[in-house]
């Protein structure tokens, strides 16, 4: 329950004692202790608001809510994993008490909400979503995309030479809860009484209602429960009917004893408020960020491809579900602190979404960034949102609509935005947008409706993340290498990047940009990675370096022959997949060949730190060897340089000879100089985390299905069997499956794709791994490893 503070003398500690005791017995913190979910800190911005938590205590007790506060992306992750020890059971209890007169009000309307998927503990939760999860699979979703544009176009007709509305009151809130209904198959008759009382489910549950509000609530609650048995009743006497609610009363008709009665009642309700609440809420919070960001919103228009990604980023820096609860089962531990049993958890989404540990610059919003649909305003395992992809689709048609329609929409300034008061969803109640009809590119030409962006049901395409940027320079930094620096096209600021950074360099020029028709991106065949070796500080351009290589896959002789400045080009990135811990008390940095480009902007970083460190860089002559000038003129106090032709060769044994403790080791180079490292690093039986190199190509080929087999992955956390075929890789098999999985190169390179195995054989094909981490047996990389026998346990 909620634990209220007692009166205290000006200057006093606003609870019952100085020093407040968290339930394991732990002393509670000054901002622990004044945390509110209903302040206005939070409620603007609950990320912003446990800042302090996510830097300094990401799991506390609250004594004002009577709830452990979970904020960092890690734990919040966890505790949704692990569904068994921490129970959804509590996900829709009141945080509020109700008095006795709301209660007696709910009585009298027959109100009896019980178990749904959001809060079914298992075994029950997992053997009722098996059954009802078709429909939200993504092949299933397809057909839904046609008449969802047709709807908001629909909308967008009726307002569309107005010049000012609400986007909120006009759309927002419509069309969510239109699609929400056909879906469900529920009858448009009976959608405008279930549209009034929506919003006081919300605050019913996860609000702070005065005890007079609550009475009001309470009719309101008492009514959308009482008119959602009705319909329910009507669809039950002719179960024929097409809608996701039909494919429930008929699976209750064959597996009454899991498709139970009191869960079609419970669900009828609790799903309306799920699939309308949090789309229409999120779309708003897409709208007003991207028009605050005027040139993210102009990169939409200018290319619609990108709108998947965008709404990623958006739902991950201002998502509509800000937060969760759970309730521990047992005495277990988060983050490291003490949770006892029957203690209640507050997991903030929100806060884990804008993790620095997790996201690099968390709090930027940027729609090319690779990892967005990471985020966990879906939840995460087996209770992650059923309803993802088509509240994606919502969202991403919207938006393509009003990218071709109204590119010229704006923001109406000085305008207030309101939001439900309540722990766990946001979204403003008006979101006020104007824009000159004159100008709408549709009274020039009706060809705007003509081509619509198709999007794929599901996670965003990596290939389709693209930053548009311009070559401003080209430099021969030595033999057979170039440099070529990038600029953004309209003289913005590009991503800050950190040492061992890479992007991935995209040959594709797209036409010139028409102010009435947006563009579709080019296909491109040349894809390659190439570190940054640039300096941080300039935010104006990136700076990589090509070794022209005759015996590789083209792709450097490609850019080698092609690029020139003024050039438009296309990135993704910057991602770092070989990150330098800045925590270690001495380096040595390893570079061979062209190798030296993560390196170099290690060994900035480092001196710029003040951190010793040896640097040894290796090449067949000085003219081989890029920025030799620039290495040795800042680097010269901690440079060794291993030219061939001077007879100066590495001797890696003798170089590292001396490792000091808790030194540690970072290389890159030639595959032959990582394998002797690796080699040495086993023999001389360094600590595991000493060594990291990063590799330039992946030593397996393309996936051969005559000589592989097919094999099951069974996922711990989803409870879900997906079998992979022998022309699968697993990456491929559990896409298909509906499960996001965050990938990059596909070729066992970058370690984004790593899963955890809780059990069976892997085959590993990984440059990623060492020894030691393969050996363990508990983590592969799902875009190339695969299983020796016929079954693999993902913790997925």
């Amino acid at each position: 329950m909620i634990s209220t503070p007692s009166s205290s003398g000006a200057g006093g500690c606003p609870f019952h004692r100085a020093a407040e005791s968290a339930p394991n017995g732990c002393p509670v913190s000054p901002e622990a202790a004044a945390f509110d979910p209903f302040d206005r800190p939070y409620q603007l911005d609950p990320a912003e608001a446990l800042r302090w938590s996510r830097d300094q205590e990401p799991v506390f007790w609250s004594p004002r809510l009577g709830y452990w506060v979970v904020s960092r992306y890690e734990d919040v992750k966890a505790v949704f994993r692990d569904n068994h020890t921490f129970s959804p059971s509590i996900a829709l209890e009141k945080l509020t008490p109700a008095p006795p007169e709301a209660t007696k009000i709910l009585e009298s309307y027959g109100y009896a909400m019980r178990r749904t998927m959001v809060n079914e503990d298992e075994p029950d939760h997992m053997q009722r979503r098996r059954l009802l999860m078709d429909a939200f699979l993504p092949e299933n979703l397809e057909k839904h995309e046609g008449w969802i544009r047709e709807l908001a176009r629909d909308y967008m007709d009726r307002f569309i030479d107005k010049g000012r509305v609400d986007l909120v009151a006009e759309m927002f809130r419509e069309i969510p809860m239109t699609v929400a209904l056909r879906f469900l198959g529920v009858p448009k008759e009976d959608a405008q009484e279930l549209r009034k009382f929506s919003v006081a489910h919300t605050l019913n549950t996860w609000g702070r209602p005065t005890p007079e509000e609550q009475l009001q609530i309470a009719e309101d609650v008492g009514r959308f429960w009482q008119t959602a048995q009705e319909i329910l009743d009507r669809m039950r006497a002719d179960p024929t009917g097409e809608g996701w609610m039909y494919d429930s009363i008929r699976m209750h008709e064959v597996h009454p004893d899991i498709v139970t009665e009191s869960y079609l009642r419970s669900m009828m309700m609790a799903i309306l408020v799920a699939a309308h609440e949090t789309t229409a809420f999120a779309t708003a919070n897409a709208f007003r960020i991207l028009l605050s960001n005027r040139e993210s919103w102009n990169d939409l228009c200018e290319n619609p491809a990108l709108i998947p990604s965008a709404v990623e980023e958006c739902l991950r820096v201002v998502g509509s579900v800000v937060a969760w609860r759970r309730i521990a089962t047992r005495d277990t531990e988060v983050g490291g602190v003490k949770i006892p049993e029957g203690g209640k958890l507050l997991v903030v989404q929100a806060s884990a979404n804008r993790d620095p540990h997790h996201f690099e610059n968390p709090d930027d919003f940027d729609i090319y960034r690779q990892n967005a649909a990471e985020h966990l305003t879906f939840g995460y395992g087996a209770h992650q949102c059923m309803g993802k992809n088509i509240a994606r689709l919502e969202m991403r048609v919207i938006l393509d609509e009003f990218v071709r329609r109204l590119p010229h929409l704006q923001l109406v300034e000085d305008q207030t935005f309101e939001y439900l008061p309540n722990t766990s969803f946001r979204g403003p109640k008006s979101l006020w947008v104007e824009w000159e009809p004159a100008q709408n590119p549709e009274r020039r030409t009706r060809e705007v409706l003509d081509n619509p962006t198709h999007f794929s049901i599901g996670a965003p395409t990596k290939d389709d993340i693209l930053r548009r940027v311009v070559v401003t320079d080209v430099v021969r930094e030595a033999e057979a290498v170039i440099r070529i620096d990038l600029a953004d096209p309209h003289g913005r600021g590009l991503p800050d990047w950190s040492p061992g950074s890479h992007i991935e360099l995209v040959s594709c020029e797209l036409p010139a940009c028409s102010p009435d028709l947006p563009i579709e991106p080019v296909a491109s065949e040349w894809r390659r990675y190439y570190s940054l070796c640039g300096t941080r500080d300039d935010r104006s351009r990136l700076s990589i370096a090509i070794l022209r290589e005759p015996e590789g896959r083209g792709g450097s002789a490609h850019f080698h022959a092609t690029v020139e400045s003024g050039d438009v080009l296309h990135i993704a990135g910057p991602k770092n997949h070989f990150p330098l811990d800045e925590t270690a008390p001495r380096y040595t940095l390893i570079a061979g060949g062209i190798g030296i480009t993560p390196i170099l902007a290690m060994a900035d970083r480092l001196k710029a730190l003040g951190k010793p460190y040896a640097l040894h860089y290796c090449g067949a002559s000085r003219r081989t060897m890029a920025f030799v000038d620039r290495v040795e003129r800042d680097h010269a106090a901690a440079l060794t340089l291993h030219a061939g032709d001077e007879g100066c060769r590495l001797d890696l044994p003798q170089a590292l000879s001396g490792l000091s403790r808790g030194e540690q080791v970072y290389a890159c180079g030639p595959e032959r100089m990582l394998e002797a490292l690796e080699a040495l690093a086993e023999e001389r039986q360094w600590p595991e985390g000493t060594l990291h190199v990063e590799h330039f190509t992946a030593r397996s080929g393309i996936l051969d299905a005559e000589h592989e087999h097919g094999f099951e992955a069974v996922l711990a956390d989803s409870e879900l069997t997906v079998e992979v075929g022998n022309d699968q890789t697993l990456l491929e098999a559990l896409t298909a499956a509906g499960v996001d999985v965050p990938s990059d190169c596909c070729e066992g390179l970058c370690g984004t794709c790593e899963v955890a195995v809780v059990e069976g054989d892997i085959d590993h094909r990984d440059l990623v791994l060492s020894r030691a981490e393969r050996d363990a047996s508990d983590r592969m990389m799902a875009c190339c490893s695969r299983a020796k026998g016929k079954r693999l346990v993902l913790s997925l």
